[in-house]
């Protein structure tokens, strides 16, 4: 049992993960969710042993100097809780780290058994995948889960994919066996520009976050530095004869593929969310810190404990194919 001392009793609280590595193309993910952390000033609560789950010849630790005192800074996973305030509060428990290199089940195990004793009512994994996509379009982002119940009644795609996968399909299965509800949010990132930082990807999954779960998520500098993004991408592309048919190429295809559905659905969110941020209407102000404003509890309820992960079966769960 984890004992949690000052955390607070926590608001219909959503858990949003993210992990560096191979789930992580442009760093997008881990981009979304720090900056979740950093617009509503998270407060770190706990951290994984390090030593439990990294192999440090692939995650090396960094040396660092602080008012002339040498320390180290570990690689890990830290937790970290904000407040989203507003008309309805309510609490995100933020998980950032790195795709561990050993010991997945009791890594997730050990995660899972925080969400139970925080009362997490979902737990939202992002992750970004390279795929045939231009970076001139917006970023799909696809919605996955492997609960046919949870995919009908919020729009998801129930996911049917047989291969190999990473530490997010390994969660994922991991809350499914727990009884968590568990949603994978993909970007597809363009493989022809898969360098970091992408934050066009990491806006996309921020807008797509932000209607998963009803909340208002400020993009602070996000939107400019999409912006520039592209157009740096663009005068790339443009100096290159090969690069710039290619893309011409992937955007025929890809307008080809949409213009049946005329994206009337895309088109209605895009303006609800329009909407939202002109009036101030949704919730998910900035409240005076990640315990600020707004009474504890809100119809707090314990997720089911996780069994061992190691008595359940294997699980090989990744986003279907662009």
């Amino acid at each position: 049992m984890i004992e949690l001392e000052g955390v607070p009793e926590l608001i219909d609280p959503v858990m949003v993960a993210a992990f560096e590595g191979w789930n992580d193309a442009g760093d997008a993910a881990s981009t979304a969710v720090a900056h979740l952390d950093r617009e509503w000033k998270g407060e770190v609560f706990a951290a994984l042993d390090a030593e439990d789950y990294y192999d440090f010849q692939v995650n090396r630790p960094t040396v660092f100097m602080e008012a002339g005192v040498r320390k180290v800074t570990w690689p890990t996973t830290r937790l970290s809780v904000v407040r989203v305030g507003g008309d309805r509060p309510r609490d995100l428990v933020l998980v950032r780290g790195i795709e561990p290199s050993m010991r997945w089940r009791s890594f997730c195990n050990e995660l899972l058994a925080f969400a139970h004793e925080l009362g997490v009512e979902m737990v939202v994994i992002l992750g970004a995948l390279l795929g045939d996509t231009p970076h001139t379009r917006p970023v799909p982002v696809s919605g996955v889960t492997s609960d046919a119940e949870l995919a009908q009644r919020m729009d998801l795609e129930e996911t049917k994919y047989e291969g190999p996968t990473g530490i997010v399909g390994i969660l994922q299965e991991a809350c499914t066996h727990a009884g968590v509800p568990a949603v994978s949010l993909w970007a597809a990132v363009p493989h022809y520009v898969s360098q970091p930082p992408n934050p066009k990807a990491a806006l996309a999954l921020l807008n797509r976050l932000e209607d998963l779960i009803d909340l208002r998520i400020p993009q602070g500098e996000l939107p400019e530095d999409a912006r520039a993004w592209q157009t740096g991408v663009d005068q790339l592309a443009a100096e290159d004869s090969e690069v710039a048919e290619y893309v011409q190429t992937l955007e025929e295809a890809r307008d080809t593929a949409e213009l049946p559905e005329a994206s009337g659905e895309a088109i209605a969110r895009e303006f609800e969310r329009y909407l939202r941020r002109r009036d101030g209407g949704a919730p998910g102000g900035p409240s005076a810190g990640p315990f600020g404003s707004g009474p504890p509890g809100g119809g707090r309820g314990r997720a089911p404990r996780p069994p061992r992960q190691d008595e359940a079966d294997e699980a090989d769960e990744e986003p279907p194919e662009e």
